[in-house]
């Protein structure tokens, strides 16, 4: 049985908040949009245009005209019946500590706030609250209608139950919903993102390589594999018949050498180190053998890049047909 229609308010109209609205109203729910801008209906039904084709690739059916989706110009007005609050904001620590003790003090008590922050805690947010049990972060990763990810990350003081709640709704929008164990600034995503960013300008900058070569290197390379495997599968699958501790074996000792050279903060991998991440990579991937685990990697490898190839013959059949 599909999860009842709630009233959710995203609060900000921006590309992230239409984004939301429009997987909310994917999924039968009442959508509400706050935004300052004038033009903010306009500019989210467009965005519901725009996504209509890749939700509906998705088996998802989305109407960007719906009755349901509608604007209020006042936070009090846009908050008062909410189910839900997803805010969509500026990445302003004082923008959000004003707005949620604003939007308490309007909501139902009930209401679930839900901050869409991309790296700043719900701890730092939510100072300003009186009830900041019911707040925590649901970071998405751009854009959110489509890539599956919502990282959780619960304040000092959020309720148990906030946190189940959160989880079960956003699983019930198809989500893959991962639970951080502490708060950290930036999350778990973006900081991974950062330093792959970060090696990447310099490594255009330092003239190794052009920035569409960069590109290139990492769709032909971690790009793939890490749409099947993530870094700690991957590790596992590459020490071969040893697995984990035999990728550790191999290659701690020139990570680190490699990380020296990089200038990036140390990561002693101890023995201790070594053995403790070993036992967390076991304990989630150790019921099945390395032959197993690779030949699903292998078959789920085969069908991203047999999907990929379609989008990328057009451009090439083009420009042979073009070339004198």
């Amino acid at each position: 049985m599909p999860p009842p229609s709630l009233c959710i308010t995203v609060i900000g109209g921006g590309l992230i908040g239409a984004s939301w609205a429009a997987l909310f109203l994917a999924h039968g729910h009442q959508v509400v949009v706050h935004d300052v801008a004038p033009d903010v209906e306009l500019r989210v039904r467009q965005v519901l245009r725009q996504v209509q084709p890749s939700l509906e690739a998705l088996g998802l059916s989305l109407d960007p005209e719906t009755p349901r989706l509608r604007v209020e110009p006042t936070l009090a007005s846009a908050v008062r019946l909410a189910d839900w609050v997803q805010e969509c904001g500026p990445e302003r620590l004082g923008f959000k500590q004003q707005l949620w003790a604003e939007v308490e003090s309007l909501c139902r008590a009930d209401a679930v706030l839900a901050s869409s922050s991309s790296g700043i805690t719900a701890s730092m947010q939510a100072t300003r609250m009186r009830t900041p049990e019911r707040m925590l972060i649901a970071h998405p990763f751009n854009p959110p209608h489509l890539i599956p990810l919502v990282e959780l990350v619960p304040g000092k003081r959020t309720a148990p139950d906030i946190l189940q709640r959160a989880r079960v709704f956003y699983e019930s929008l198809g989500k893959r919903v991962v639970v951080l164990r502490k708060e950290i600034p930036g999350f778990v995503a973006n900081r991974i993102q950062a330093a792959v960013i970060r090696e990447s300008v310099s490594l255009v900058r330092q003239g190794v390589v052009s920035a569409e070569d960069l590109d290139v290197a990492v769709t032909q390379s971690l790009g793939p594999r890490w749409a099947v495997g993530g870094p700690f599968l991957s590790a596992h699958l590459g020490g071969g018949p040893g697995g984990i501790q035999g990728f550790f074996r191999q290659f701690a000792g020139g990570l680190q050498l490699l990380w020296l050279h990089m200038r990036l903060r140390p990561v002693l991998l101890t023995r201790g180190a070594r053995e403790a991440l070993a036992d967390e990579v076991l304990h989630s991937y150790g019921r099945d053998s390395i032959e197993v685990l690779s030949a699903r990697r292998d078959a789920q490898q085969n069908a991203v890049l047999r999907a990929l190839r379609p989008a990328a013959e057009p451009s090439s059949k083009l420009s042979s047909e073009e070339s004198p």
